[in-house]
């Protein structure tokens, strides 16, 4: 049985599977806009400590593949297989977030959802839209966390920055691009 959650809403991740190799699809969409689908493994403080648990595009998989990034399937935008029992303690949150590559905002967003499927059944789904939004370009769409054992929360909390907001929240480095040189007179 699905179990859904609105903004803020919180559970014990054991009321909702014993599974820890879980399945979570994202599905987002809005008119003439690219998203990116990322997963951020932060530290206690709530911190990238360690950029190899940043799984994104150009990233599909955490050092001990713990955490994977699987690409659209299953009708999601962007799905991931996590494997709770393997991730490091060092790990303490996995936040998935969703940012705008190009124009628009996320009050443009489709109604979308995140969900938690477990042994092939869904057991969680967080459903949003674009109304809950106004000027954002990245929000945090859900959490799993540690606390007496796992947990899963839905975030649902936007960042007007995009994915540079986001890497600046959560402690990690935007890449700066080097500007082209000039050649130098006389060589």
């Amino acid at each position: 049985m699905v179990r859904h959650f609105q903004r803020g809403q919180k559970a014990r991740l054991g009321d909702l599977t014993l599974g820890t190799d879980l399945y979570v699809g994202v599905s987002i969409s809005g008119p003439g806009m690219t998203f990116d689908i990322s997963c951020f493994g932060l530290d206690a403080d709530e911190r990238l400590s360690d950029d190899r648990y940043f799984i994104f595009y150009n990233q599909h998989a955490s050092p001990e593949e713990s955490l994977q990034l699987l690409g659209p399937q299953a009708g999601d935008t962007e799905s991931f297989r996590i494997t709770l029992d393997r991730v490091p303690q060092a790990i303490d949150r996995l936040s998935f977030t969703a940012t705008i590559d190009g124009d628009g905002t996320m009050a443009q967003a489709a109604p979308g959802y995140l969900r938690i499927v477990a042994g092939g059944e869904e057991v969680a789904r967080y459903a949003f839209d674009g109304s809950e939004f106004s000027t954002e370009r990245a929000v945090m769409l859900g959490d799993f966390y540690r606390k007496d054992g796992w947990r899963f929360a839905a975030v649902g909390q936007g960042f007007d920055g995009g994915l540079e907001a986001l890497l600046t929240h959560f402690g990690g480095e935007v890449a700066e691009e080097e500007a082209p040189t000039a050649p130098q007179p006389g060589s």
